[in-house]
């Protein structure tokens, strides 16, 4: 079986694909290719993971100048051409879109030359390159069951996480109550500004409050001196690098809502409130958050209304009780799906055999 797998830009496209390409090896010993641009992230992630990548050049259609997307458009067809010209060549047995710019062009291509496709849509509204192939695509592996609707013959598979977000210790019930604030790997300003400004007071109402806060490079050095200044005892890092583990000794996250951090809420079981990024293509966050706050798993405050006295009336609301942060957790839990990957693998691997049959 030989699979190309299309898409990249950020983690949250790669990580997700690197999952379904290791379970394909693993279970059915598939032939991996990646189609990727060359100003993504999967330039760096793919190789580093051992598979091969190939590259097509196209720009963005959406958050850019009118005169930018003109070119993008006419560009496409040369990106969809590039794309083809690699499937013929792979002889791809399925192209799976796992999301970002590249995705688009090489589904279209897949589609015209009769390939079986499998658009992967983690968002609970599906960005702009799988919207564009969504009813012409074999099969869809979507997060969300509101996000079915979209697709063609869509299942509900979760997104891949790394297992030691589902397999992480429990937190131990005489541990000091801990938050852990994160703005994602780049961080997010406007959230290290509130809750650093917040801390005091909730140190005030929660004493013994055990503070973790990833700040992302741009905000670490500011974030620090702050709380030194207030004398607000806090574990503050740039950048957490086993997150699963940080995660198992939480009670309450505070972070943002792009849709890998809402599947590893997920899958950990833990009570989050959610900040989600208020300029995401569709305002995509704000409605993975939606899903989970509409079911009681967390809570969702907008950006334009993260003030420090929000912060800290919410946080130490719900860090002491324990009671809802249990039931927040077990709702959280219910989104969880531990075998994602094996699961999308499986639907890759029938739509394989039916091409061969």
């Amino acid at each position: 079986m030989r699979v190309i797998i299309a898409g990249g830009g950020t983690g949250g496209h790669i990580i997700p694909g690197l999952a379904i390409a290791r379970a394909l090896q693993a279970k059915y010993s598939a032939e991996i290719l990646f189609i990727g641009t060359a100003r993504g992230l999967e330039t760096k992630l793919i190789p580093q993971a051992g598979f091969e990548l190939r590259l097509v050049t196209v720009g963005a259609l959406k958050g850019v100048s009118l005169a930018k997307r003109a070119q993008t458009i006419l560009d496409l067809p040369r990106a969809i051409f590039a794309a083809g010209k690699i499937i013929s060549e792979f002889r791809a047995d399925v192209v799976v879109g796992v999301g970002g710019y590249v995705s688009g062009p090489a589904m279209i291509a897949a589609i015209l030359r009769r390939v079986p496709t499998l658009a992967f849509e983690m968002n609970a509204v599906p960005g702009l390159a799988n919207r564009l192939v969504a009813k012409f695509v074999t099969a869809s592996a979507v997060h969300f069951d509101d996000t079915k609707k979209y697709f063609r013959n869509p299942t509900v598979t979760g997104v891949p996480v790394r297992k030691e977000f589902l397999t992480a210790p429990a937190k131990h019930e005489r541990e000091r109550p801990t938050i852990l604030v994160t703005g994602g790997s780049q961080g997010a300003k406007a959230l290290n500004r509130a809750f650093r400004e917040a801390a005091p007071e909730l140190l005030k109402r929660v004493p013994g409050l055990r503070i973790v806060h990833q700040t992302g490079d741009r905000d670490f050095t500011e974030t620090k001196a702050v709380y030194e200044q207030t004398g607000t005892e806090a574990e503050v890092s740039p950048f957490i690098a086993d997150m699963p583990a940080t995660f198992s000794r939480a009670d309450l996250l505070m972070c943002r809502a792009g849709a890998s951090t809402v599947a590893e809420v997920a899958a950990s079981g833990k009570a989050a409130i959610f900040v989600p990024f208020p300029f995401a293509t569709d305002d995509h966050q704000k409605r993975n958050a939606q899903v989970l706050t509409a079911n009681g798993a967390a809570l969702l405050i907008d950006e334009s209304e993260l003030t420090p006295e929000r912060v800290a009336n919410e946080v130490s609301s719900l860090i002491t009780n324990q009671k809802r942060l249990i039931e927040m957790g077990a709702a959280a839990k219910g989104f969880s799906h531990p075998g994602a990957a094996e699961e999308i693998a499986e639907i890759v691997a029938r739509m394989a055999q039916r091409k061969k049959n």
